[in-house]
C-alpha cells in the first residue's frame, strides 16, 4: 500500500496501525494539502457483506457528529475492490499508551480525560448513536492537548440496539453484562464501558480479570465493580460513586445517558476544586426567610444538622432570623460602598473587553494575499504581524498560506498574528532510476516524497522487461530525471517501461508472425512482396514500425512477404558457337558450363549441339546451363 495512490487523490505515506477490520495509513490529500488518516478494509473482508456494511456505518455514524471531541470524518468510498474512509489525523498517542507508561493517572488527569470523552459520547447519544466499542485505545490525545473519540466501527443507533450476533463483538474487558448475556446495548452499554476506563484510571487495573476472555466476561456478568479508592486509597469518594453508578449491573441503575453522566461529573469536579470534602456531597437546606433577608446582605446557608433538628422550635428560627436583620443593619454602610466599586470595575471592565486593550477581534482573510497586503489587514483592526516562511506545492511564492491564530479566530485586540508564507515547494533529490524495476523506481519516488504521475510503456530491446527506461518531470520544463536531480515536494515524476523488445517474426509464415505479434498487443499487416531467393514464398522477409518514434501497444508492424524465387527465361542456344552461346547465357544471368577441352578450339569450329535445362524452362538467375558442344561440320 505504500506509495500507493488512493481514488486519484490519497497518496499513502506510512502505517499507522492495524486492527481487526482494517489498517489505518497516514496519507496526503493531494488535492488539499494536508495530511489525513486513511483507514483501509482488510481485503479478506471485502467479500463479506456484513463487514462491508459495518465499515460503511463507522464513516456514517461518525460524519453525522460534529463536536471537538470526536475524530472528524472527511471521506469515503471505494477504490477497485477497496473500501476506506479518510479521517482527520491527530498526532499523538492512546490512552492505552498514557496508562503504559504511566500504570494510573491522578484525580484531577482522570476527570479532565473524562469531561472530553464524555462531552464527544453524549455528542453522539444526542444523535442516537451508541459507540459499543469504548476503550482507551479508541480515545486519542493529541500533541497539541485535544482529546477525542475514535473508531464507530462498531456503532450503531439507539433505536436498533437490540439485536445480538453470533458473536460479541467490542473488547471483553469494557463489555457490559447485558452485552454478555443478551447481547443487547444501548446509550447505558457505552456507561458501563466509561466507567471501567475511570477505574483503570485510578488504579491502573481493569476490575476484572481471568486467562480466558469468558473468564472476565462471567465476572462482568455476575459480580459488581469494586470502588477504585479499594485498590488506591487516594481515590475521592466522589469519583468511587461516580464509577459505582456508572457499572451498576443493571442498566436501570446507570446514568440514563453520558449528558447525565457528564453533569454529575462537573459537579464531582466543582467539590473536589473546591476542597469541599466530605460535606460537599450533603444536602443542604436555605430558609425562605432568610434567603428574602439576604437579598440586601450575603446568602445565608443554614446547615442541614441546624435545620432539621427535632428540637428546633419557633422561637429559635425567629431569633436566628432577627440576628441576620442586626447584621444586615450594622453592614448596610459597606454594602452601598462595595456596590459603588463593583459597578466602576464592571465598567472598566467592559471598557476593557469591549473597545480597550482586552477587546477582542477577528484575524481577516489573509489566505492568498501578498505579505505586505496580510500585513496592513492586520494592522486594521489592530493586530501586530509576525511572518515566516513555509513550503508549499499549492500557493504561488510570497502568497500567505496560513496565519496562526487562523483567520476568522477571534483574538485579543494588539496580539501577535503570524503569517505563514510560502517559499514554493520543498527541494528534494530525485535518485537515479533509469535501470530500476516499475515497483523500486515508485517507491524510490515517494520515498523521496514525490508522486508517482503516468507511467507509460514502450517495446525496448536495450532494457529489461518491466524495468524503466527513463523518467521525467511531469511539471515545468520537462527535464529528464532518469539518472536522478533535484525536484520538489509533492511534485509528479513520469515513467517510462520497457515492454521488452518487439518479437523477431523473420522467417515465420504471415500468420504465425501475426499471431506472434498480437500475443504484445501489436498488429502486423502486410507491407510489400518481394522475391526471395533465400526466404520461402508465404514468409516474412522483415518487419518495421509503421511510424516512426518508441513502439508502444496498439503500433502497427509492416510486415515485408516473399514471394519466393524470381524465374526468367533460358535463351535457346543450340546452333551457336561457343563464344556466341556464353555471351547469350551470361547476359541473361545464367552460368554456361561445358567441357573444358572446347577452350582450346578455335570458336568458329564449335558448335552448340545440345543444353540443359533447355530454353523451354525458367529458371533463377545464377542458375548453371551445360552444354554439349561439337566441331562445326
Amino acid at each position: 500500500m505504500l506509495g500507493r495512490l488512493i481514488d486519484g487523490r490519497y497518496q499513502v505515506r506510512s502505517r499507522i496501525a492495524r486492527g481487526g477490520m482494517a489498517t489505518v495509513y497516514l496519507a496526503t490529500d493531494l488535492r488539499l494539502e494536508r495530511r489525513v488518516a486513511i483507514k483501509v478494509m482488510h481485503g479478506h473482508l471485502a467479500d463479506d457483506a456484513q463487514f462491508k456494511n459495518r465499515f460503511v456505518q463507522e464513516a456514517r455514524s461518525a460524519a453525522r457528529l460534529a463536536h471537538p471531541n470526536v475524530v472528524s470524518v472527511f471521506d469515503q468510498g471505494q477504490d477497485a475492490d477497496m473500501a476506506y474512509l479518510v479521517m482527520e489525523y491527530l498526532p499523538g498517542i492512546t490512552l492505552r499508551d498514557l496508562l503504559r507508561d504511566y500504570g494510573r493517572l491522578t484525580a484531577e488527569q482522570t476527570i479532565d480525560i473524562s469531561d472530553a470523552v464524555l462531552s464527544g459520547l453524549a455528542a453522539a447519544h444526542r444523535a442516537g448513536i451508541v459507540h459499543r466499542d469504548l476503550k482507551p485505545e479508541n480515545v486519542l490525545l493529541a500533541d497539541d492537548g485535544r482529546i477525542k473519540i475514535g473508531d464507530f466501527g462498531l456503532a450503531r443507533a439507539v433505536t436498533n440496539s437490540t439485536g445480538t450476533g453470533q458473536a460479541l463483538l467490542g473488547t471483553i474487558a469494557y463489555l457490559s453484562p447485558e452485552l454478555v448475556t443478551r447481547g443487547v446495548a444501548d446509550a447505558r452499554s457505552d456507561i458501563y464501558a466509561l466507567g471501567i476506563m475511570i477505574f483503570e484510571m485510578l488504579t491502573g487495573e481493569q476490575p476484572f480479570k481471568g486467562e480466558q476472555p469468558m473468564q472476565i466476561a462471567y465476572q462482568h456478568a455476575n459480580d459488581s465493580v469494586p470502588a477504585p479508592s479499594s485498590l488506591n486509597p487516594e481515590v475521592p469518594r466522589q469519583l468511587d460513586e461516580l464509577v459505582l453508578w456508572a457499572t451498576a449491573k443493571d442498566p436501570a441503575d446507570r446514568p440514563a445517558d453520558a449528558g447525565v453522566m457528564l453533569e454529575r461529573l462537573l459537579e464531582v469536579e466543582r467539590e473536589l476544586r473546591a476542597g469541599a470534602g466530605e460535606t460537599a456531597v450533603q444536602p443542604t437546606l436555605v430558609l425562605a426567610d432568610a434567603a428574602m433577608a439576604a437579598s440586601d446582605s450575603d446568602t445565608q446557608i443554614i446547615p442541614p444538622a441546624a435545620s432539621v433538628r427535632p428540637e428546633a422550635s419557633a422561637t429559635d428560627a425567629v431569633a436566628a432570623l432577627a440576628k441576620m436583620s442586626r447584621k444586615r443593619s450594622a453592614h448596610g454602610w459597606w454594602l452601598i460602598t462595595l456596590v459603588l466599586v463593583l459597578a466602576a470595575v464592571a465598567g472598566g471592565t467592559g471598557w476593557y473587553f469591549g473597545a480597550g486593550p482586552g477587546a477582542l477581534a477577528t484575524v481577516p482573510t489573509v489566505n492568498g494575499s501578498s505579505l505586505a497586503n496580510a500585513k496592513t489587514a492586520l494592522a486594521d483592526v489592530g493586530f501586530a504581524a509576525a511572518s515566516d516562511q513555509v513550503y508549499s506545492t499549492t500557493v504561488p511564492t510570497g502568497t500567505v498560506v496560513s496565519s496562526s491564530p487562523g483567520q476568522g479566530a477571534k483574538v485579543a485586540k494588539g496580539a501577535k498574528v503570524t503569517l505563514h508564507v510560502s517559499q514554493g515547494p520543498q527541494p528534494i533529490t530525485i535518485p537515479t532510476l533509469a535501470g530500476l524495476s516499475k515497483a523500486q523506481a515508485q517507491k524510490a519516488i515517494t520515498d523521496a516524497h514525490a508522486v508517482v504521475g503516468t507511467v507509460d510503456e514502450q517495446f525496448n530491446s536495450d532494457v529489461t522487461k518491466d524495468n524503466v527506461i527513463s523518467a521525467a518531470r511531469a511539471e515545468g520544463d520537462k527535464g529528464d530525471l532518469s539518472h536522478g536531480g533535484s525536484y520538489f515536494d509533492g511534485m509528479k515524476v513520469n515513467l517510462v517501461v520497457s515492454l521488452g523488445a518487439v518479437p523477431d517474426v523473420t522467417g515465420k509464415t504471415l500468420s504465425d508472425a501475426q499471431s506472434a505479434l498480437s500475443a504484445v498487443g501489436l498488429k502486423g499487416v502486410t507491407g510489400s512482396e518481394e522475391y526471395s531467393d533465400s526466404v520461402e514464398n508465404g514468409s516474412v522477409i522483415s518487419a518495421a514500425p509503421q511510424n516512426e518514434g518508441p513502439t508502444t501497444v496498439g503500433d502497427t508492424i509492416l510486415l515485408d512477404v516473399s514471394k519466393g524465387p524470381q524465374l526468367f527465361s533460358v535463351p535457346n542456344v543450340v546452333g551457336m558457337t561457343r563464344d556466341k552461346a556464353k555471351k547469350a547465357l551470361t547476359d541473361a544471368g545464367f552460368v554456361p558450363e561445358y567441357s573444358a577441352f572446347w577452350d582450346a578450339v578455335p570458336d568458329a569450329l564449335t558448335k552448340v549441339q545440345s543444353q540443359s535445362p533447355d530454353s523451354t524452362t525458367q529458371q533463377t538467375k545464377g542458375t548453371k546451363i551445360n552444354l554439349g558442344i561439337t566441331a562445326a561440320g
